[in-house]
C-alpha cells in the first residue's frame, strides 16, 4: 500500500459524495454502504486500484470481484442479458441481486477484477448513497465487503474503521446497512442458476422465474463471487504452456519476468513482458493477466515465469500462475 493512509470518515452528505468520486478517480479506494453490507469500492477499470483493493483486505487469491453501477443502462456496458437476465433485473434492480453473465465485447472492467474470466458479476445498488457515488464516478466501481478478508462482513462505518483504518482513503458513512446479507448471486449463463443465497430470497426469485441450484459449491470467503456455471475450479489459462520458476529461457520461448534481474537466455526470448521491474507486487498483480494474454498471443508454445516472492500479493500471482499452469 505504499505506506500507512490517513482514513478519512464523512457523513453520507453532498460534500462526501464528491469526496468519494475524487477518490476514486484517482485510483484510490472508498467504502461506502450499499442495501446489503458496506463495500469497499475502486475504479473497476483501473487494474493498479483492484491490485491496491486486494492488498487492503488481504485477499489470499484473485476472486472475482461484483462491479456495481448506476443503473441498467450501465450494466448493458459491461455485460451481454439474455432474456432470463432481463426479467430478473427488470424485477430486482436497483436491490441486493448480482447477475453473473458473458462480458461485452467492448466491457472496459480491467481482467483482474473478473479474474480472467470471461464473464462479469454485475449489480445495481438501492442504497441512496451507493447511488450517489456511482453516479458522481459515472464509472463502474468493484466493491466487495469492506473488512479484512475472513472478518465478519460490516454493516456500519465503524465495522469498516475496526478492519481497514490506515489501509484505504475514505469511508462515507450513510448509517447501518439495512439489510446487512450479502446480495443473491445468480448465473445466466445457460440455465439460470443460484450461485449464492443472500439477501434476495429464493421465494421472490421464484415468482420471477426457476433456478437451478449450485450454491452448495459456492463456498468460499463472505463476500467472494462464485464463477459462473462449469467454471468453478477454473481461471484463465493460456494456450502456450507455463514453465515456473525459470531460471533460465529455452530456445523458442517467451518470458514473463519479474524484477530487476535479468536470467540466462532472456535476450533470445521471442517475447517479453516485466509484471513489475521494480519487484512491486501491487504492479505485478495489476499487469498479470493482460501480460499472460500478450504472451499467449506471441508465436510460442511455452512461456518462461521468473520466481515471484510468495508473499503478500505474491501469494496470489503465484496461485493463479499455477492454476495456468496445471495440465489440461
Amino acid at each position: 500500500m505504499g505506506g500507512e493512509l490517513a482514513t478519512q470518515v464523512l457523513n453520507g452528505d453532498a460534500g462526501s459524495i464528491a469526496a468519494a468520486a475524487r477518490v476514486l478517480a484517482r485510483g484510490g479506494l472508498a467504502a461506502f454502504p450499499t442495501e446489503t453490507v458496506y463495500g469497499l469500492g475502486c475504479d473497476a477499470c483501473n487494474a493498479a486500484a483492484v491490485a491496491r483493493l486486494y492488498d487492503a483486505k488481504g485477499r489470499p487469491s484473485f476472486n472475482p470481484l461484483i462491479a456495481h453501477v448506476a443503473d441498467g443502462v450501465a450494466a448493458h456496458r459491461l455485460a451481454d442479458f439474455d432474456a432470463s437476465a432481463e426479467r430478473l433485473a427488470a424485477a430486482f434492480w436497483p436491490g441486493p441481486l448480482t447477475l453473473v453473465l458473458p462480458k461485452h465485447a467492448s466491457c472496459p472492467v480491467t481482467e483482474l477484477a473478473t479474474a480472467g474470466l470471461d464473464t462479469i458479476a454485475v449489480r445495481v445498488p438501492s442504497h441512496p448513497v451507493a447511488r450517489e457515488i456511482l453516479a458522481a464516478f459515472g464509472q463502474p466501481v468493484v466493491a466487495p465487503s469492506a473488512n479484512r478478508s475472513g472478518h465478519v462482513s460490516p454493516t456500519t462505518a465503524q465495522h469498516v474503521l475496526a478492519d481497514l483504518r490506515g489501509r484505504i482513503d475514505l469511508i462515507v458513512d450513510g448509517g447501518p446497512a439495512p439489510m446487512g446479507l450479502e446480495s443473491t448471486i445468480i448465473a445466466c449463463i445457460d440455465a439460470p442458476t443460484l450461485l449464492r443465497p443472500g439477501a434476495l430470497s429464493r421465494a421472490a426469485i421464484d415468482q420471477i422465474l426457476p433456478l437451478k441450484d449450485l450454491s452448495s459449491g459456492a463456498a468460499g470467503e463472505e463476500d467472494e463471487v462464485p464463477l459462473a456455471p462449469g467454471q468453478l475450479a477454473s481461471h484463465y489459462a493460456p494456450r502456450a504452456r507455463l514453465r515456473l520458476n525459470a531460471e533460465r529461457v529455452d530456445a523458442g520461448e517467451a518470458l514473463l519476468a519479474f524484477g530487476p534481474a535479468q536470467i540466462a537466455g532472456a535476450g533470445r526470448a521471442v517475447a517479453m513482458l516485466n509484471l513489475s521491474p521494480g519487484a512491486d507486487l501491487i504492479e505485478a498483480a495489476a499487469n498479470l493477466f493482460s501480460h499472460l494474454r500478450t504472451l499467449d498471443a506471441c508465436a510460442t508454445s511455452s512461456i518462461a515465469v521468473m520466481p515471484v516472492p510468495e508473499v503478500g500479493l505474491g501469494e496470489a500471482i503465484n496461485d493463479r500462475l499455477r492454476r495456468a499452469a496445471a495440465p489440461r
